[in-house]
């Protein structure tokens, strides 16, 4: 079956879930590299932060009003933005390689583009209802 054309049933069937998720992982995975006295400073911060990015997009799936619905997917964003920022720290601390900052950077930019088509999408649901 086409991909395009089968039913998201769940909000694990979203690309910007499963994109994130991703990123969640690696974020876990790398941030388990950061020194000791960064648990709960940086590394806790990019981790909540991951989080919270996957965990609007699935809470925004669940919500019955679209307006609800884009709200969540909004917070996302904000979500993505702190990976963002707290990813430029860590690079500047020498906690992320340029390489490994590279990806992640690249990562962000993918899910904030698919965030927003979410979110663009939604909106016009609204406007056409």
């Amino acid at each position: 079956m086409n991909q395009e054309l089968r039913k998201i049933k769940s909000f694990t069937d979203l690309v910007a879930w499963r994109e994130g998720h991703v990123l969640v992982l690696e974020i876990y995975k790398t941030t388990k590299e950061f020194p000791k006295e960064e648990q709960f400073g940086l590394t806790n911060q990019l981790r909540r932060a991951a989080v919270s990015f996957t965990s609007n997009i699935a809470e925004g799936f669940s919500r019955n009003s679209y307006k609800e619905k884009s709200q969540f997917y909004c917070m996302s964003l904000g979500s993505l933005t702190e990976i963002q920022n707290q990813i430029l720290v860590a690079r500047d601390l020498g906690y992320l390689s340029k390489d490994n900052f590279k990806i992640m950077a690249e990562k962000t930019v993918i899910l904030s583009k698919i965030t927003n088509g979410l979110i663009k999408k939604t909106k016009t649901i609204i406007h056409n209802s």
